[in-house]
């Protein structure tokens, strides 16, 4: 019994979810405002979309691939878990995309928008909440 409640309290202290407004000062920090002409106000609601901010968070599709990270970011092209077939694109383990430490799952995210031809049209949640949308509110207060 206690293995299990270390075993959990290691996968908690694990996880990170952001606030709105720091996700939007780390997005920041890390150049993603004007990132391939997508706005920072852009991205953070992508965020709240695909994963409420959670660094943690994972999502299996129907296809066999898994959505991972704040940014959902699929296993199929982007990153590799050893489950489903990936092009691999960003040239990293899915598992890095679960870090507190959000800075890979940032450079892939970029990847992203840079070689699909989609863009961040990529993204289902940012499609169906955010294009199109006044999305000034998810940076609004945050002082960015």
């Amino acid at each position: 019994m206690r293995a299990l409640v270390f075993l959990l309290l290691v996968a908690a202290a694990s996880a990170k979810i952001y606030s709105r407004c720091e996700l939007a000062r780390t997005l920041q920090a890390a150049g993603m405002d004007g990132y391939q002409g997508v706005s920072l106000a852009n991205w953070v609601c992508l965020s709240q979309w695909e994963s409420s901010y959670n660094t943690d968070a994972t999502h299996h599709d129907w296809d066999g691939s898994t959505d991972y990270g704040i940014f959902q970011i699929n296993s199929r092209y982007w990153c590799a878990d050893g489950k489903s077939h990936s092009e691999n694109v960003c040239q990293i383990p899915c598992s890095a995309l679960l870090s507190p430490d959000i800075s890979a799952a940032i450079t892939c995210a970029k990847t992203v928008v840079s070689v699909s031809e989609n863009g961040i049209s990529a993204w289902v949640g940012w499609r169906l909440h955010c294009e199109g949308q006044d999305v000034s509110q998810y940076i609004q207060g945050c002082g960015v």
